[in-house]
């Protein structure tokens, strides 16, 4: 029976049974899944580089091992450089010391004022939030779990990487060998649809994060913050994850800021700049410049960057998005799938150009008025 005449609850659970499938194998297999991704991730972006090479007569181990150490070296730039501006903010800590202490004294005595807390008792609530924040941090579903699971198999991807430019023919022969010969072109063409759209996200998004660190460094260096060059980095870094990292990244520079300057003009300031920044970013860097050919909507976004955070952590969130990008350029051109790709586009209908009313509507409009 074709897919598109079977009931719709018998696609709904399958395809509910399939997602529940991957989500707890996800969960289950983060460890290996979340660095195979990442080296899936990479190889993409830099199979331009190693084919380039090869062009030029370049055998191919070499042009893949030449490839991983231009990526090497521009990321071990990039962390030296930060590594360089943590170190300049390390050199101040007495100072910011000194300012954290002076703002707790103040909040101490504010709180004793206002809600008659002694400081005994705030000395124990202080505590115990200690307490529970430990914990967190040393169970295995903590932010510290989160980000050193991960990090744990770094040195993995460079692998990854090598062996699946090296075995990329082979995987692709794979992949088309799955489906009979006469889907043998669809396939082709959503693997080619696939590469484009991650190039064109990765890519775009490399230099989207450049405009934003450079933006946010105009801002704060003209308000004359200190740090500012390591805030605007650390801020463009975390709107590498949608739409919560440009949240986090204005909550973190404005609690810097505050300490070390707590004018509430400077504050108001910062926020403006990340504020303009960000408005910049999502209506003028994001369409213009990592203009992917796949437009997922924001609440899928938002979903999925959480869903991603929840299974893997910090790395799960940066690999939502491309994920839920090569599900929509495979929802698009399966059969049965297309409802779900539909969900997850941003392709808003057009209320006077709306067609007729689907099936099921007529259906039901024609039995309401049937039945009087």
């Amino acid at each position: 029976m074709p897919a598109s005449d079977r009931p719709f609850y018998h696609r709904a659970s399958h395809s509910l049974i399939i997602i529940s499938l991957v989500t707890l194998g996800i969960y289950i297999g983060q460890e290996i899944i979340v660095p195979l991704a990442l080296g899936g991730l990479l190889a993409i972006l830099l199979r331009p580089v190693e084919a380039w090479l090869m062009r030029r007569g370049i055998h191919k181990v070499i042009a893949i091992c030449l490839t991983l150490a231009l990526a090497v070296i521009v990321l071990s730039g990039v962390a030296v450089f930060i590594s360089i501006q943590i170190s300049n903010f390390s050199d101040d800590l007495p100072k910011l010391q000194d300012n954290i202490n002076d703002f707790y004294r103040t909040a101490r005595r504010w709180v004793r004022q206002e809600y008659n807390v002694s400081y005994t008792k705030q000395a124990q609530y202080i505590k115990q939030a200690q307490q529970k924040t430990l914990e967190n941090l040393q169970g295995g579903t903590g932010a510290l779990a989160a980000i050193s699971g991960p990090l744990g198999t770094l040195a993995l991807i460079p692998i990854y990487v090598f062996l699946l430019l090296y075995y990329r023919a082979m995987l692709l022969k794979f992949l088309v060998s799955l489906f009979e010969e006469e889907h043998a072109g669809r396939v082709w063409e959503i693997i080619g649809q696939v590469k484009a759209v991650i190039q064109s996200y990765v890519v775009g998004l490399l230099l989207e994060t450049a405009c934003v660190a450079i933006l946010n460094a105009l801002g704060l260096l003209a308000l004359g913050v200190e740090y500012a060059i390591m805030l605007s980095v650390i801020a463009a870094i975390l709107n590498l994850i949608p739409y919560l990292g440009g949240i986090i990244a204005t909550v973190l520079a404005v609690a810097v800021v505050f300490i070390n300057n707590p004018e509430p003009s400077m504050l108001l300031g910062v926020v403006g700049v990340f504020l303009a920044v960000q408005f910049i970013d999502n209506n003028f860097l994001v369409p213009m410049i990592v203009g992917s050919k796949v437009k997922v909507n924001a609440l899928v976004s938002i979903v999925g960057v959480l869903i991603g955070g929840a299974l893997a952590g910090v790395s799960g969130m940066f690999l939502s998005i491309p994920a839920i990008a090569l599900m929509k350029v495979v929802f698009d051109r399966v059969e049965g799938l297309e409802p779900w790709g539909i969900l997850i586009g941003d392709d808003q209908p057009d209320d006077a150009k709306q067609p007729m009313l689907p099936r099921w509507m007529r259906i039901w409009e024609r039995r309401k008025a049937e039945n009087g």
